[in-house]
């Protein structure tokens, strides 16, 4: 087909009665694509063969109870060969689609305020972002992580080629990447809200924001480019599919503009305030959808382009627009500077470039078109800043109205400021927020600003909004603090206690555990076997070796120089020995300890950092008997105990302390309490722990691991996703920084456990990219279990 060297109008689409939002290019039927609106609809639109070159309305599809915000397909599966529709609104839900139905199959609940933008990745992965300020991934109708970082509204998502790496961006100016729930970088150098991104390859992705600006970025955190064109909020972008330098994007100067190799080629303007979104058809279409409720379609194939008539009918609707320059994108106008209309006569020097003429009393805006060679006018401007003002001060700001509001009877009254070019739902939800007032008062004060300024709205339609995060006075929480820490062996000294040091036991002949050493399991035994010993593991792996005499000798040389309020009587210490020699076989027939004994482990856990070490060595050890077990596990303790051992594992903690908290974790795993209470803990254990990883301290990784598994083997025959999405990212993050063979064995083996028989785990661990994060083990010849391991985890993940 013959092509144009510029984009023009295709088609008209009046399908919305309030704003169009969001915008997605449809799996099926070919050529389709998907609206949402304000009006809290959607609507599937299919190309017909009228000579008009339009589009249909095939299916409408309603579910929220409040305005819809973003749209986006999810690829087709076996289980929905069409793909689905999700679309998130202000009702905080996202609801999702299939293309026959017009309410939802599901709705994905969780997020605390409205859902502003989506994207869809392999595996049917979904990712949200909102303006509670995180993100999260969902799967099969599971929330499988949440991703938090940001200190302001997350406006844009996108998942990247490459498996396990995902984008934000945010109200607080910066875009964050994600691997397996953590965020790896920080990108700053916008100046304002990050609205949009898109992605170019495996390495790069564009972003824009409201400060007017497009960058280009390198994933590995360069800024490599800046475009500047558009004189206000930039809302989305989207890059041409296989078409390298094309892109588009649309903002609040009520124009959409092409670029090619980093210059603005041509600038569509359209006669509405905001044009919220745009997308790239399969066939290189654009539709853009904007505040008018007017979805058009622009195209450069010549057989598609609309009729002359339609043609003059978009340029008229554009030269009749009412252009207010409170809006930003036309500078302050000063009537008596501007020149006539002979201006007109001579050339623009590029497409989109802007001229304002004065034709009598009146103010006309001009708009050059290169590929027409002549200039078009799109509209005319009032409210110049040499017109009368009848503003009314505010907080030393001036507004067309300040209202007052009684939201509560008898209680105070609230002002409200107000201009008419702003959006009165904006409006009424920066007061809502600013007040502290709840947000059902949002249409009712919404509507009060509408009918209070009837006949004073500048242009055909306000410029709609709902974005409570643009501007100056918005709030931005301050930001927390990261601080990792180095390990390192604390002691000195021949002969000296290490905790957990010691001889490993003697394994059994033949084929022994692979968890007790490297002594105890040799693999050339079974290299013919078909069986996996590997996983799924559905008992606990516990630390057992002890030097008693050690330990002990340790407490007493330490206990003489503990400050006073913390030593212990030569009776006390008789106990601890008493302690130690009944739990050092938790089955043995010696006399079980007692509750004095187990009271007085516990106060002597809260010794001084620098000299608690050997006695968490014995809780370490404790903790594998029932009755202790029991006891310190049971339900107000257990939360004491473990708010205590969580306390020990601060990144800025002794490595020591680190390990032993983590090991005494591992082996509560031994009894039904200690279970109990760590599932019941699991987000805040394994998020504290999975902060260890980046110590340098092969102990404490083989004890971190080892609590990844051990979860791992609790989860297995549980249908719980979301704990089993939190194990296999704790495990992915501990992959990239774990160098220890044992440690890598034991996280190998529990993402084996994690995936097997689960496909929705199989599916989340795929779009988190595990298979290529471990195949690199797959060669490991030393220990040879890492590596049959491996290869017994890739061929499940098949």
């Amino acid at each position: 087909m013959a092509s144009s060297s510029s984009y023009k109008l295709r088609c008209s689409i009046p399908g919305h009665e309030m704003d169009v939002r969001g915008l997605a290019s449809a799996v099926f039927p070919e050529g389709a694509f998907v609206s949402v609106s304000r009006d809290r609809t959607g609507r599937v639109w299919v190309p017909n063969s009228s000579p008009d070159n339009g589009f249909t309305e095939m299916h409408s599809i309603s579910g929220h109870t409040n305005f819809v915000s973003c749209v986006c397909v999810i690829a087709p599966s076996e289980t929905y060969p069409r793909g689905l529709i999700a679309s998130g609104g202000n009702d905080n839900n996202i609801c999702v689609f299939t293309l026959d139905q017009a309410q939802p199959v599901f709705t994905l609940t969780g997020h605390k305020n409205t859902v502003c933008t989506l994207s869809s990745g392999k595996f049917g992965t979904l990712l949200s972002g909102s303006w509670d300020t995180t993100a999260k991934v969902w799967l099969n109708e599971k929330c499988m992580m949440t991703l938090q970082g940001h200190t302001a509204a997350v406006w844009a998502v996108v998942i990247l080629p490459e498996q396990g790496l995902m984008l934000s961006g945010s109200a607080d100016k910066t875009i964050k990447l994600w691997k397996a729930g953590r965020c790896e970088k920080t990108y700053t150098g916008h100046e304002d809200c990050v609205r949009g991104l898109a992605v170019i390859s495996d390495t790069e992705f564009f972003s824009c924001s409201n400060d007017a600006s497009i960058r280009r970025w390198l994933v590995t955190g360069e800024c490599v480019q800046v475009y500047y064109s558009h004189t206000n909020y930039i809302y989305s972008i989207s890059v041409f599919p296989n078409c390298q330098g094309l892109l588009c994007n649309n903002g609040e100067d009520r124009t959409v503009r092409i670029w090619r190799q980093g210059e603005c080629s041509q600038t569509i303007r359209l006669p509405a305030q905001s044009v919220w979104c745009c997308c790239i058809l399969p066939n290189g279409d654009i539709a853009i959808g904007a505040s008018d409720g007017i979805i058009r379609v622009f195209t450069e194939v010549v057989d598609r382009i609309a009729s002359a008539e339609d043609l003059q009918a978009f340029e008229d609707e554009l030269s009749k627009t009412i252009i207010d320059p409170k809006t930003g994108d036309l500078g302050d106008i000063k009537i008596e500077d501007l020149p006539g209309r002979e201006h007109l006569e001579e050339p623009g020097n590029r497409d989109g470039q802007t001229r304002l003429i004065k034709e009598g009393d009146k103010v006309e805006a001009y708009q050059w078109s290169v590929n027409d060679a002549r200039w078009m006018k799109i509209g005319d401007v009032v409210g110049g800043s040499n017109a009368t003002s009848k503003s009314v001060m505010y907080e030393g700001k001036e507004y067309d109205f300040v209202f007052t509001i009684d939201v509560n009877e008898g209680g105070p009254s609230m002002k409200l400021p107000y201009n008419v070019a702003e959006d009165p739902w904006l409006t009424a939800h920066n007061f809502l927020q600013k007040n502290d007032l709840s947000p059902s008062f949002l249409d009712q004060v919404a509507n009060f600003i509408i009918e209070n300024t009837k006949g004073q709205v500048v242009g055909p339609n306000p410029p709609a909004g709902g974005d409570p995060f643009t501007g100056g006075a918005r709030y931005i929480p301050g930001a927390s603090d990261e601080r990792s820490a180095f390990g390192a062996d604390p002691f000195t000294g021949s002969g000296r206690y290490i905790p957990g040091s010691g001889p490993n036991p003697i394994a059994s002949s033949g084929v022994a555990d692979p968890f007790t050493g490297g002594s105890a399991y040799s693999s050339a035994a079974l290299r013919q076997a078909s069986t996996n010993i590997y996983f799924p593991k559905t008992d606990g792996v516990t630390f057992e070796q002890a030097n008693s005499a050690q330990i002990i000798a340790k407490i007493k040389e330490l206990n003489g120089s503990a400050p006073q309020e913390y030593k212990l009587s030569q009776e006390a210490l008789e106990s601890l020995v008493r302690l130690l020699g009944s739990i050092s076989e938790p089955n043995s027939s010696e006399a079980p300890p007692t509750i004095q004994e187990i009271n007085l482990l516990w106060k002597a856990s809260h010794w001084p950092e620098d000299i608690v070490f050997p006695v968490l060595d014995i809780m370490r050890l404790a903790v594998r008997h029932p009755m202790v077990n029991e006891t310190l596990c049971g339900e107000a303790e257990g939360v004491q105990l473990c708010n205590h051992l969580l306390s020990l594992m601060s990144p800025e903690g002794r490595p020591a302390n680190q390990m032993l908290a983590l090991r005494t974790l591992c082996n509560c795993f031994m009894g039904r309490q200690g279970r109990a209470l760590l599932l019941a803990q699991r987000e805040t254990v394994l998020s504290r722990a999975a902060d260890l990883a980046g110590i340098c301290n092969k102990n404490i990784h083989i004890a971190l691991a080892t609590l990844v598994l051990n979860y791992a083997s609790c989860l297995h025959s549980q249908p719980d996703l979301e704990a089993k999405a939190q194990c296999l990212s704790v495990a992915s993050r501990a992959l990239e920084t774990v160098q220890d063979k044992e440690a890598v064995f034991r996280l190998l083996v529990a993402l084996g456990t994690i995936v097997s028989s689960d496909q929705s785990a199989r599916e989340l661990a795929r779009s988190l990219g595990v298979n290529s994060q471990i195949s690199k083990y797959s060669s490991v010849s030393d220990p040879s279990k890492v590596a049959e391991c491996c290869k017994l985890v890739l061929k499940e993940m098949q």
